[in-house]
């Protein structure tokens, strides 16, 4: 089984892509990882990506997408792989579908996370971090998980532990800057989406739609029933 996940920062893309990792076994390989990991190891691909990195400049695709190929024809993938972060434009998007038909690599499903920017941004700001443990879930912008405030201070909703807050979740600049890139229908991650949508529709690879408003819970039965 051989996965492309998509959805902007706050949709809950990386909860959901480790749910399905589990459930089917098979390998994450998330493009950040990727290069981090390639630089890291002094590989050729590692090499070329460190320069252009370090002038801060875009990793080109000829650089990029032979580095995802070799992860995808390792041994630990060879029962299938969830492709996260990659591609983030159509022209990445048309490279990559033309690198896997030619390395003979079927992708059996593309997976679409849908979240409004607003509420993908109110997730990533509302995001609250339990100081006993970070896998205590509380966000103040989603009932499931809102932390208690029954004593007039928010505390976890799990262990009652003081709670605190990433300075990157509180950064809006940024926030809504990867999400420029990712709602751009033009020239951003959303038309890689409708690339593979226009292209793959009816044939072979299943185009899967998921609403990211419900509970993580909600979404991942949703998914799980998608997934053959």
């Amino acid at each position: 089984m051989n996965i492309l996940i998509f959805g902007p920062n706050g949709s809950g893309k990386g909860t959901q892509g480790a749910v399905v990792q589990k459930k089917y076994n098979i390998t994450h390989v998330e493009s950040g990882v990727l290069f981090r990991e390639n630089i890291k190891n002094g590989t050729d691909l590692g090499k070329k990506a460190q320069v252009y990195i370090e002038r801060g400049d875009l990793v080109p695709d000829g650089v990029t997408i032979p580095m995802i190929l070799d992860r995808l024809k390792q041994n630990d993938c060879s029962e299938g792989w969830l492709l996260d972060g990659f591609p983030r434009n159509p022209q990445q998007a048309m490279a990559l579908d033309k690198a896997l038909g030619e390395a003979g690599i079927n992708l059996d499903y593309v997976v679409e996370i849908k979240l409004d920017r607003e509420a993908a941004k109110n997730r990533i700001m509302g995001r609250r971090l339990c100081v006993n443990d970070n896998n205590h879930p509380n966000n103040i912008y989603i009932d499931a998980i809102k932390p208690d405030d029954s004593d007039g201070s928010i505390k976890c909703r799990v262990c009652g532990g003081e709670l605190s807050v990433r300075a990157d979740d509180q950064d809006e600049t940024a926030i809504n800057k990867r999400h420029d890139i990712y709602y751009d229908e033009v020239d951003g991650t959303a038309a890689a989406v409708k690339y593979f949508k226009e292209k793959d529709a009816g044939k072979g690879t299943v185009i899967i739609e998921l609403d990211g408003r419900p509970g993580v819970q909600e979404v991942s039965e949703e998914l799980m029933g998608k997934l053959k």
